[in-house]
């Protein structure tokens, strides 16, 4: 009897641990978020400048240090009381740069420091999931969580990607060379997941072509450009420059 009873409770705590295991989000799979620390305050963040074609449409900060305020073009700047950043009306939040009046410089230098260290961190994971997958051509593929590394460049055509996963599971990308994601293709997230916890991690120059759409957050070591009617859901995070061609992002 007594047996049988045992045999009845260690059932029921297994079921119990199944279930607990099994709910949503609850394993983080694939490698630990990358830390972005204040960069993450900015939909946009470039040490070189940032320029749009107008109309482009930023939600979110946008932030250029160590250069001036002279290097973001194109948004029709309004200086807010006080100097501290100024406001554009392609831009739903406000834009500071080196230049402005206190405490914006060190605010930003922080934030400079802290994104050149989550591209570091990044790019410097080890044992990935999967190496050079398809050699860099990726469209077309559903990609789940994990840690990828490419030692030349990355291309996503048109067919676009599918990204797979919980909302607790992270995807790091490390790209030796260039991304570009051709006219027209589409990250696509299914199954609850987040584009925080997406690290397009790029040592060459990102270049998302005329109606292209990105889901993530972009660590540039170089130059990011969106052209034409492109759209991003994410942050884009520039060592160099960031061009915008009557282009969309949502940080």
């Amino acid at each position: 009897m007594l047996s049988a009873l045992n045999k009845i409770v260690c059932l029921s705590l297994w079921a119990s641990f199944l279930s607990v295991g099994a709910a949503p989000g609850a394993i983080n799979l694939g490698p630990a978020p990358i830390v972005l620390g204040t960069a993450a305050n900015y939909a946009i963040l470039s040490k070189s400048g940032v320029s749009t074609v107008p109309p482009s449409s930023i939600t979110g900060n946008v932030g250029v240090s160590p250069i001036a305020a002279n290097a973001l073009t194109g948004f029709s700047l309004t200086l807010a009381p006080g100097g501290a950043f100024s406001r554009s009306s392609q831009v739903t939040g406000e834009l500071f740069a080196a230049s402005y009046a206190a405490p914006t410089p060190s605010t930003l230098t922080t934030a400079i420091s802290n994104m050149q260290t989550a591209f570091t961190n990044a790019n410097g994971l080890v044992n990935p999931g999967f190496t050079n997958l398809a050699s860099g051509a990726i469209g077309g593929r559903v990609l789940t969580p994990a840690l990828y590394k490419w030692t030349s460049a990355v291309s996503i055509n048109s067919a676009g990607v599918i990204i797979t996963g919980t909302s607790a599971d992270v995807f790091v990308f490390q790209i030796a060379g260039t991304l570009n994601f051709a006219a027209g293709a589409r990250v696509t997230l299914v199954g609850g997941a987040l584009a925080s916890n997406i690290f397009w991690v790029v040592t060459g120059a990102v270049t998302a072509d005329a109606g292209a759409h990105i889901e993530g957050v972009i660590l540039a070591k170089t130059a990011v450009t969106l052209e034409t009617g492109a759209t991003m859901n994410g942050r884009i995070l520039a060592q160099t420059f960031v061009a915008l061609q009557q282009a969309t992002v949502v940080g």
